[in-house]
């Protein structure tokens, strides 16, 4: 049987936040790889999964700085396991992105970065985005599509995004997959649409779960798949 050796960086994950939308990003990850390579080929990770719940308290008690140094340590043992690059998946913890390459001394695939490229693809210059309140209310995920691609976004009001925001731990962070949700969701969704959004960033790597393309006429950006397929395309790349 001929093959050819593929040279495949190692893939550093950080996942457990929730291991919900990690299952997803090893599967898409790996499926990407075998369509870009056939066979048996397969994507060469490194996870390390947190136990969600005592990052969902810090997150809840603001304490960003304890988060920034449980993210680096964790980096830094992927990188002195192999890896050659950080996935992070969940949006949200992209806050201390850039102390965890800084510190780290390693790449990582900013979840916004590969959003924002596809959202240019598609000549879209205007998106309201979905996500916990801090992803939402917090500049530091705007700031990314707005300084870099020059895409504006809007964001649900108040009551809306507590909406999201509990759904998100309430529910789909535990797997409950709830049809009334679902409703509120695409409501909110249609709404950010009359206001003027031309798509919809779904910046929660569990918002997938919930909502599908199938259900908005809206264009969506399902950043857990463009995430996930960003980072086997780098792997793969020479």
């Amino acid at each position: 049987m001929s093959w050819r050796w593929i040279d495949l960086k190692t893939i550093g994950l950080i996942g457990g936040m929730s291991w919900e939308s990690s299952l997803e990003y090893y599967r898409i990850i790996n499926e990407t790889v075998k369509l870009r390579l056939g066979g048996l080929h397969s994507a060469k990770c490194l996870m390390y999964s947190v136990d969600f719940k005592i990052i969902e308290v810090l997150q809840h008690e603001n304490k960003w700085d304890e988060l920034t140094d449980i993210m680096v340590d964790i980096a830094k043992k992927l990188k002195n396991a192999g890896a050659d690059f950080i996935v992070i998946c969940t949006n949200t913890m992209h806050k201390m992105e850039g102390d965890i390459q800084e510190k780290a001394q390693i790449k990582v695939l900013h979840i916004a970065e590969a959003t924002g490229k596809e959202i240019i693809q598609r000549k879209i210059i205007k998106v309201g985005l979905l996500g916990t309140s801090f992803i939402m209310e917090q500049d530091f995920y705007k700031k990314v599509l707005r300084d870099k691609f020059n895409i504006e976004v809007i964001i649900p009001n108040k009551k809306e995004r507590k909406i999201i925001h509990k759904v998100i731990y309430d529910e789909l962070c535990k797997g409950i997959i709830n049809e009334k949700s679902k409703n509120e969701y695409i409501k909110i969704i249609n709404n950010l649409a009359l206001s003027g959004a031309e798509g919809i960033v779904l910046g929660c790597t569990e918002i997938p779960l919930l909502i599908k393309q199938e259900d908005v006429d809206i264009p969506i950006f399902d950043t857990t798949t463009i995430h996930s397929v960003t980072a086997a395309e780098f792997a793969l790349a020479n």
